[in-house]
């Protein structure tokens, strides 16, 4: 257990040294920063409002955030008593600068924090961060980025550009749950500063006294909101002595990559849309070309019969997502969200065809259905 140095010196060791080098990953603006671990994305995003509201002075911390960002912001906020986060419209998946701008005017005054997201779970999009690092710090807000999904394109050099804007972040949420493969729980908070962390601390005599700490036990009590903790830095750290950064990378860009043939695919199969835009980090949105030829209710209705078709029949296990379809209209979309760093296109190609033959099996059963309702001008009164 990680809850004193004591009971887990071994683990504290590899702890210490897999976080800093976890720190050192998206170099940060102050000279000191720190990688605590933590349960997931949804406790990183947790104690990263913690540690800004206790930065905060003079009136409750006011979060903004996309209408693109994780619900765990929203829980956060709730949860330390803040008030709800005001809601920035996003533009094609993404923050839009521009009223992230006037939605940070109108609550001048107060203390700000903006929460960016690098890896959106609908779409994959990665907010503007060089854009939405130079408004906050324009209104002198604090920057927290939610890059939970999107955080190990730093481990690639040919895919890191595409954070660029990162290193202007107080705080940064990574969950190698995800593009790191590592099994539950594997999240990480860095920090710029290791100094920020101070609110975490608590004495308790019988896990970090003052005597202990003074003649050189480290304090693990302070490190994490949890007390009692497994030691998931070991497993990162066999992971990372493994395969190294470069290994790492292959993985991380094998599925971009094949995300990107998947989605090429997609887009060029006759009876499937791809969502215009094209596709985010590893995630593939996509929808039968029969569910445009019917209202937009019916064509809903048939996308999410699909899904439930496949999983029914145990064929596929497909996610699902609301977005834009490039005219303005929220519509709904089958989600592939490619991680499987073993995976081939061609092992996925034989979806394309499922997919059109259940959205097929479902459009027949809605009409089956319509033509058997009984007309409500001919149903008998009670």
């Amino acid at each position: 257990s990680m809850d004193s140095w004591d009971q887990a010196p071994a683990a504290g060791v590899i702890e210490e040294l897999t976080t800093a080098d976890l720190a050192r990953l998206s170099p940060p603006a102050a000279p000191a920063p720190d990688a605590p671990i933590t349960s997931g994305g949804t406790e990183s995003n947790l104690v990263a409002l913690l540690l800004a509201r206790e930065r905060a002075a003079g009136g409750p911390l006011r979060v903004v955030t996309g209408a693109n960002a994780h619900h765990s912001v929203h829980r956060a906020a709730w949860m330390l008593g803040l008030p709800a986060p005001t809601v920035v419209a996003c533009s094609k998946g993404r923050i839009d600068p521009a009223a992230l701008d006037r939605a940070l005017t109108g609550l001048a005054g107060s203390p700000l924090l903006v929460v960016a997201t690098a890896g959106t779970t609908d779409e994959g999009r990665i907010d503007p961060l060089p854009e939405t690092a130079r408004i906050a710090e324009r209104h002198t807000a604090q920057l927290h980025v939610d890059a939970a999904y999107g955080g190990p394109l730093l481990f690639s050099e040919r895919l890191a550009p595409q954070l660029a804007g990162l290193e202007h972040a107080a705080t940064v949420t990574f969950d190698l749950h995800k593009l790191g493969w590592q099994p539950v729980a594997a999240g990480v908070l860095a920090v710029a500063d290791a100094a920020m962390l101070a609110p975490l601390s608590l004495r308790a005599d019988y896990l970090n006294a003052d005597d202990d700490t003074e003649a050189g036990l480290p304090d693990l009590l302070g490190r994490s909101i949890r007390t009692t903790r497994r030691p998931d830095a070991l497993k990162m750290a066999v992971t990372f002595r493994a395969l190294g950064r470069r290994g790492l990378a292959e993985l991380v860009e094998h599925c971009v990559r094949t995300a990107e043939e998947f989605g090429r695919a997609v887009d060029a199969h006759p009876r499937l849309r791809l969502r215009p835009g094209g596709i985010g980090i590893s995630t593939v949105l996509f929808r039968p070309v029969v569910a445009d030829a019917v209202s937009d209710e019916a064509g809903d209705a048939v996308v999410a019969a699909v899904r439930r078709i496949l999983l029914a029949e145990g064929r596929a296990v497909l996610g699902r997502a609301v977005a834009e379809d490039g005219h303005g209209r929220s519509r709904l979309w089958l989600k592939a969200t490619l991680l499987h760093p073993d995976a081939a296109t061609a092992d996925l190609l034989p979806l394309l065809d499922l997919v059109t033959a259940a959205a097929d099996r479902a459009l027949r059963e809605a009409s089956a259905a319509e033509d058997t309702e009984v007309p409500e001008t001919e149903r008998l009164s009670p």
